[in-house]
């Protein structure tokens, strides 16, 4: 790779559950012939046999971080990243009242470059690790909020399936050309 690691772009797509963010992740990086990062947390929570605890939101944090450094040196100038660890610190706000401290203080050390906030007008998909099908809105007004109080570059990628993937190219390469 010609330019370092600081020149590639890191791209986060983001939201409530079943929103479409693995798929337009894998769709965008097949898209910019680059590569991109899986959800950490979708491959943990398979193997727990216990309810999720806070060592396991821990866990998930640093896997994620982790995972990311792992397949930077392979990013073809843009790195796109389904979901952030921002999920463990909204996760952990619902189910234990607070985030581990850990990752607050990290969550404004790793920034991504834009963020592509993944809108609740698909359809619900069922899923054993998907749990809230009632609180879309209410999760898609915590990601908001988050990403506002981050003062994060982002936008919010609606339609179905091929107008959402081209809403996503169009917001990225308008990112691009600006940077």
């Amino acid at each position: 790779m010609e330019s370092g690691f600081n020149d590639i772009k890191k791209i986060a797509v983001v939201g409530p559950e079943s929103t479409g963010k693995s798929t337009i992740s894998e769709q965008l990086a097949a898209h910019y012939r680059t590569i991109w990062v899986p959800e950490f947390a979708r491959g943990y929570c398979e193997r727990l046999t216990e309810p999720c605890t806070w060592q396991d939101e821990i866990n998930m944090f640093q896997g994620q971080i982790a995972l990311e450094k792992q397949l930077l040196p392979d990013a073809n100038r843009i790195l796109i990243c389904d979901t952030t660890f921002i999920t463990v610190k909204i996760w952990s706000d619902y189910t234990f009242g607070k985030a581990p401290q850990e990752v607050l203080d990290e969550l404004p050390k790793h920034p991504y470059d834009l963020y592509l906030l993944m809108d609740i007008d698909l359809p619900w998909q069922d899923d054993p690790l998907r749990d809230f099908p009632h609180l879309r809105e209410y999760f898609m007004n915590i990601w908001h909020k988050e990403l506002q109080a981050l003062n994060a570059n982002y936008t919010v990628i609606s339609g179905s399936d091929e107008q959402r993937l081209q809403n996503a190219i169009y917001t990225v390469n308008q990112y691009l050309n600006k940077n």
